[in-house]
């Protein structure tokens, strides 16, 4: 059976966590990191490469894909779109 390509995507974020730089995609809620920029970007795309080859291969894409909140428009995939990112003050008592 013949493969084929798919594109995608994905909101990423890049986070400073001590010397490493963490890259985390809530679209498919997959993280990695890096000793740099440029080495946590080239991780999250073999990583995230990996989660969608695995998804095919097992046939669970659609399952998997709609349980994390895609939406199937015109039979392409599209995942929920970020709209804001921002620091919340919360307040609790411990």
């Amino acid at each position: 059976m013949a493969k084929t390509k798919l594109n995608f995507s994905l909101p990423v974020s890049f986070i400073r966590e001590g010397s490493r730089i963490v890259a985390y995609s809530p679209a498919i809620d997959l993280s990695t990191s890096g000793k740099t920029y440029k080495e946590a970007q080239r991780r999250f795309i073999e990583a995230s490469s990996a989660f969608f080859e695995e998804l095919a291969e097992r046939g669970t894409m659609d399952q998997v894909l709609r349980e994390l909140g895609w939406r199937k428009i015109r039979r392409q995939w599209t995942p929920s779109v970020v709209i804001s990112q921002e620091s919340q003050e919360v307040s609790v008592y411990a």
